[in-house]
């Protein structure tokens, strides 16, 4: 396991995280039936919003996710979305 990337420390989980790191957005780059603790993880841990990425459709998890108050993002690529509205 990677303990660090380029320089930018990383972490087994999301829970793993410091809490003092503010975590706004979990990016989710996962098989969709992998999804559902990944969304309640990013939930725990206070993220604000849930990104699943192109190809990547959970419908519990999403409910999940916007049932403990994150916004959602369902099958969307963050790089395409950053490059419509610039």
């Amino acid at each position: 396991m990677f303990q660090e990337w380029n320089g930018i420390k990383s972490y087994p989980d999301l829970k793993s995280i410091p809490r003092s790191e503010g975590i706004e957005i979990v990016d989710v780059f996962r098989k969709a039936e992998t999804v559902l603790p990944v969304a309640s993880e990013a939930a725990e841990i206070g993220a604000k919003v849930l990104w699943l990425q192109e190809g990547v459709v959970n419908r519990e998890a999403a409910d999940l996710a916007k049932k403990k108050g994150l916004t959602v993002v369902m099958d969307r690529c963050m790089m395409k979305e950053i490059s419509r509205i610039s």
